[in-house]
């Protein structure tokens, strides 16, 4: 799983690297933890309305840490307790937290300059940070809802997604021994345009492991 990671600094990344069209008013915090607001691209849902004003592709703020639409008034202060932040793509589509979005293809792209999980070789947890070895943006795959709060404003939220990483040869050395190894899914730019559009049933054929050598982990500690 991945609680760590650094979006852009650079608004212009957004219009060059994840075909949005509009610079957002704000990214939010650069050094991206569980619950902070930060920046994902998601299809705008009023795209289907058929109004050519409306871009392929929006770059919107949000929290860091699903909460679903289905969730009640009553329930938000224990849904904002949980850890939403990462979803397993093997059980989404079932869960109560990320059902809602899974089932309506409410997909999103979380850009990155790094994410970090910890390295426990040396019997402790070092922090490693994981960049593309070009030097490009990832752009990690996600899941967007949004929820009323009792005042009846609309808030948004994201969550990333992830798969298995056992068998994968980087990630499968990170995070404590004995434990699932886990890993998010960094897109290939050329899956962007299909992650965002495609029916909510292609999500799962979606999620496949990024090439462990175009990955540059640097160990922190």
């Amino acid at each position: 799983m991945c609680s760590h990671y650094q979006t852009l600094k650079d608004a212009e990344l957004l219009l060059q690297k994840f075909g949005v069209r509009r610079k957002p008013a704000a990214i939010g915090k650069y050094d991206m933890w569980p619950r902070y607001e930060g920046l994902f691209v998601r299809r705008p849902p009023e795209h289907d309305a058929g109004d050519d004003a409306v871009p392929e592709r929006e770059a919107v703020t949000g929290r860091w840490g699903l909460i679903s639409a289905m969730t009640r008034t009553g329930g938000l202060d224990r849904a904002s307790k949980l850890s939403t932040f990462n979803a397993r793509a093997e059980t989404a589509a079932a869960s109560y937290t990320f059902g809602n979005a899974w089932r309506r293809a409410q997909r999103c792209i979380i850009p990155a300059d790094a994410i970090f999980e910890p390295d426990w070789t040396s019997g402790k947890a070092v922090a490693t940070r994981f960049t593309r070895a070009d030097g490009k943006p990832m752009g990690i795959a996600g899941l967007w809802d949004r929820y009323r709060d009792a005042a009846g404003q609309w808030h948004e939220t994201y969550t990333m997604l992830t798969i298995n990483a056992d068998l994968d040869p980087l990630f499968s050395r990170y995070h404590q021994p004995g434990t699932e190894k886990r890993m998010v899914v960094i897109l290939p730019e050329g899956a962007y345009g299909d992650w965002l559009t495609a029916a909510a049933e292609r999500s799962r054929e979606m999620l496949v492991p990024f090439p462990a050598e175009q990955l540059t982990a640097t160990p922190l500690g």
